[in-house]
């Protein structure tokens, strides 16, 4: 018999997997594991290796079973939870398609991101995360003045009192559709939700639409989806796990019109800003951030810039991609032109196209398994191997180190100012070492000094590209000498479509730091060639297809439909002529590359407000730098490197962010998100930029805790 002394105390835990409330005497030295161990009876033959304990009223997991009930605080009034580390949550994909997933509530958000990349056969899963579903409302205020949420949580003796969320990315979806009161869904938006539930892991308890006790095991994790006769996707439970993912890899043409009725479309920048206030913080686990089993999160791609594609493992990872920068046209949260639309449209056509007769054309590839199949596995794995060891972008020429390359040409110049009316002047342009010299001759640049040079790198560089128009035109910002006040504004104008592919891709180049030498410049002209190739109106329809039967909704955002004004069907076709030849694989990839193209593509939007200042401005972040840009037109005011970067980190009293230049440093509080969402992408890019072919088969989870974490 054990005797306890008075240092004892009664201690309640719920069980939630029984819904029975243990009270066991405890000591304030006695382990967590310890008090585990207690609650399991030995008669019960149930596993509970993945269960731990949860503290709601502190929002934490006291997972670390060595430490004892005092050195994590819990006392005599303490009520734990005895919970699974692993529930169901339901996952929209970037296609719109719903999985419920077996995720550890308990581990960090970034580890079960990997997790579930890993399930789903996505690589490099670092680009993606977990973001809470938004709504209407949440683009109609910043973040500071959002309601911060509080969950409601039922006791074991039907008591309920407010949990305190987590401090970081918290907020309330109000009104929200996604959930029941419960966490549960009714019985109308089961029937909504596109695709049936599924796990990639194991058989995980879910609740069904009626109450299903949660103990009722869910439909086979291993199954395919199949289209049922009220247009949603039903599981065959005799399946594999490979045609899971290979449905992954080939999404339907259009979500449902419940699920698309709930997708937002951001009409200012300071919505679209807006629009990042749902981004879960990696740091902390599912559960801390307010997320309750059953609920809703969006996987999304959230850092633009991907890795190493490769159609032969990334057919899944290929397709979400597409998905995602699809549903991002279509939603307006990025810019294009018409002929850009036009041209999107015309790529998402060759993909149906293309999808309808995947399946037969499978089956003819499938059926050669003689010696030509063979050699071309081998052709297949040679090249392969060639792109590996020299580069997706080396050529068969090689470069003549001994010689600095130069690109000269007649263009125009123009530098706004404000209260002229002066128009573009043309100059003989010389462009070498990045730096662009301007004489008024081609004569004057062998003989005498340049009239005006201007220092292209690190440069902002927008395309102004009116095809109809005959315009090709260059917008650059640079920044001043020593780098110090707002950046300058100049405009390039050619005459020509392969003078601007080149001048473009120069550019470019420059903004990255690399001079015309650089082993990309050519491949970065013949990239500018073909996504303006593929603008160019074509006279004729290249398939038999009614133009009438297209439904332009599926294809064009609202504002180009209203542009096309009833002929969007016919000019989508004449746009097709362009891509007819591209194979399933080959459109999607030309989407993304497109996408990529696009002047704001990969640039995350904030509202903020820099220290000493009352006005709101917006921060973009990008891949390799940030930007100050201007709240109502976009423009950017000021552009800071990563490369000049010495120091970065949050104030987590006053809510600031710090960033320490090489010149200067500049303070801004976040009022769209919190500042830690801000903190994360700048250190989650710098992370990215360090990835390379010597080192991508481990991903280093402890250096991206350390770069985004804000060592809070």
């Amino acid at each position: 018999m054990i005797h306890v002394g008075e240092n004892s105390w009664n201690l309640r835990i719920f069980i939630t997997d029984l819904r029975i409330e243990k009270t066991l005497r405890v000591r304030g030295d006695q382990h967590i594991g310890g008090i585990m161990l207690q609650l399991v009876e030995p008669e019960n033959p149930k596993d509970w290796s993945d269960h731990a304990l949860w503290w709601p009223a502190k929002n934490v997991w006291l997972t670390r079973t060595r430490s004892t009930l005092d050195q994590v605080g819990v006392q005599a009034d303490c009520v734990l939870h005895f919970t699974p580390m692993h529930k169901t949550l339901r996952v929209q994909l970037p296609d719109l398609r719903y999985l419920d997933c077996r995720v550890d509530f308990s581990t960090k958000t970034f580890a079960s991101i990997v997790n579930l990349c890993k399930g789903l056969d996505i690589r490099y899963p670092e680009e993606l995360s977990f973001c809470k579903p938004i709504e209407p409302d949440h683009l109609k205020k910043n973040f500071s003045k959002l309601p911060q949420k509080a969950i409601p949580v039922a006791d074991s003796d039907g008591t309920t009192f407010i949990q305190p969320a987590a401090d970081t990315n918290s907020f309330i979806p109000i009104n929200s559709t996604y959930n029941g009161s419960n966490g549960s869904l009714d019985k109308q938006q089961n029937e909504n939700f596109l695709c049936a539930p599924v796990s990639p892991y194991a058989s995980t308890p879910r609740r069904g639409p009626s109450g299903t006790a949660p103990s009722t095991p869910i439909s086979s994790p291993t199954g395919t989806w199949k289209q049922s006769n009220n247009g949603y996707t039903t599981i065959d439970s005799s399946s594999s796990l490979g045609d899971i993912q290979e449905n992954l890899a080939c999404s339907p043409r259009s979500p449902s019109p419940d699920v698309r009725a709930r997708l937002l479309r951001p009409r200012t920048l300071i919505e679209k800003a807006r629009m990042n206030v749902g981004w879960l913080d990696s740091s902390l686990s599912i559960m801390e951030q307010g997320i309750r089993e059953y609920e809703t999160l969006c996987l999304r791609f959230k850092y633009y810039t991907f890795f190493d594609i490769n159609p032969k493992y990334d057919q899944v990872r290929i397709n979400q991609l597409y998905e995602q920068a699809k549903w991002s046209i279509l939603n307006e949260e990025i810019e294009c032109t018409e002929e850009e639309s036009l041209m999107f449209a015309a790529l998402q056509f060759q993909i149906n196209f293309q999808a309808d007769s995947h399946s037969s054309k499978l089956d003819v590839v499938d059926s050669g398994n003689g010696e030509n199949g063979t050699y071309d596995d081998i052709d297949s794995a040679l090249n392969e191997l060639q792109i590996t060891l020299e580069g997706p972008n080396a050529t068969t020429e090689v470069n003549n180190i001994t010689k600095i390359p130069e690109l000269s040409d007649y263009l125009k110049f123009l530098k706004p100012r404000k209260f002229t009316l002066k128009g573009y002047k043309r100059y003989f342009f010389a462009y070498r070492d990045l730096h662009l010299h301007l004489y008024k001759t081609a004569d004057d640049s062998r003989r005498s000094a340049p009239e005006l040079t201007i220092n292209l790198r690190g440069c902002e560089v927008t395309p102004d590209v009116n095809l109809a128009q005959g315009k090709f035109s260059i917008k650059l910002e640079v920044s001043p000498e020593g780098h110090t006040g707002p950046n300058s504004e100049v405009w390039i104008r050619c005459d020509t479509e392969e003078q601007y592919a080149r001048w473009m891709a120069a550019c470019r180049l420059a903004s990255k730091g690399r001079s015309l030498a650089d082993s990309s410049y050519e491949s970065e002209v013949a990239s500018i060639r073909s996504f303006l190739s593929m603008q160019k109106p074509v006279q004729g329809i290249a398939v038999n297809v009614d133009p009438r039967s297209i439904d332009a909704n599926d294809y064009l955002s609202p504002r180009m439909l209203r542009k096309a004004s009833g002929k969007a069907g016919q000019r989508i076709l004449e746009a097709h002529a362009n891509v007819r030849k591209l194979s399933l694989i080959e459109a999607k990839l030309k989407y993304i590359e497109a996408w990529q193209s696009l002047p704001d593509f990969g640039v995350t939007l904030f509202v903020i407000k820099f220290d000493g200042h009352k006005k709101e401005e917006l921060l973009g972040v990008a891949h390799n730098r940030i930007m100050r840009m201007d709240l109502n037109t976009g423009d950017h005011i000021k552009t800071w490197r990563y490369n000049t970067m010495k120091a970065w980190n949050v104030n987590w009293g006053i809510k600031c962010m710090m960033i320490q230049f090489h010149d200067e440093t500049v303070v801004f509080s976040c009022q769209s998100a919190d500042c830690k969402v801000v903190h994360e992408f700048i250190g989650g890019y710098i992370f990215m930029s360090m990835r390379s072919k010597e080192n991508n088969q481990t991903l280093n989870e402890e250096l991206f805790h350390k770069l985004t974490g804000g060592w809070a």
